[in-house]
C-alpha cells in the first residue's frame, strides 16, 4: 500500500491544521475566561437575561470550536451561528436595550471584528488539501 493512498482524502495541510488549532484554542481560552467572569459575577450588566444568553452562546462557541478542531464539518455551522448570535447580543446592548459598560465609547462596527478569526478558521478548514 502506498503512503499517499493511506492518507484520508482532503486531509488538512499541517500549516492549515496548525492555524485551526491555534486560533480555535485562543478563541476557546477567551470564551472560557469570559464564562469564568460570568460565574464570579464580574463585568455583568444589570439584565440577568442578557447575561444568561451571552453565557449560553459562549458555551456554544466553545463546544463548536472544540468540534472544529476535531475535524467535524457541521461544527462550522454551529460556530458561525453562535458567534453571529453573540455579535447580535452586543448590538442589543449597544443600542440601549441593555445597560452595559462595554458599549461606552465604542463604534457600532467594532463588534464585527469578532468575525475575523472565525473567517480564518473557516477558510483553513474548507480549503484543506488543495
Amino acid at each position: 500500500m502506498d503512503t499517499l493512498t493511506a492518507l484520508p482524502k482532503n486531509s488538512p495541510h499541517p500549516i492549515q491544521r496548525l492555524i485551526i488549532i491555534a486560533l480555535a484554542s485562543l478563541f476557546i481560552f477567551y470564551h472560557v475566561t469570559m464564562l469564568s467572569d460570568f460565574v464570579r459575577w464580574h463585568d455583568q450588566t444589570s439584565n440577568a437575561l442578557y447575561n444568561w444568553v451571552q453565557a449560553a452562546l459562549r458555551v456554544g462557541i466553545i463546544a463548536s470550536l472544540t468540534l472544529v478542531v476535531l475535524g467535524k464539518r457541521f461544527a462550522l455551522w454551529t460556530m458561525w451561528f453562535s458567534i453571529g448570535s453573540l455579535i447580535v447580543t452586543h448590538y442589543w446592548a449597544h443600542f440601549g436595550m441593555v445597560e452595559a459598560d462595554f458599549t461606552i465609547g465604542r463604534h457600532p462596527l467594532s463588534y464585527l471584528k469578532g468575525l475575523i478569526m472565525p473567517s480564518i478558521v473557516t477558510m483553513a478548514f474548507l480549503y484543506r488539501g488543495r
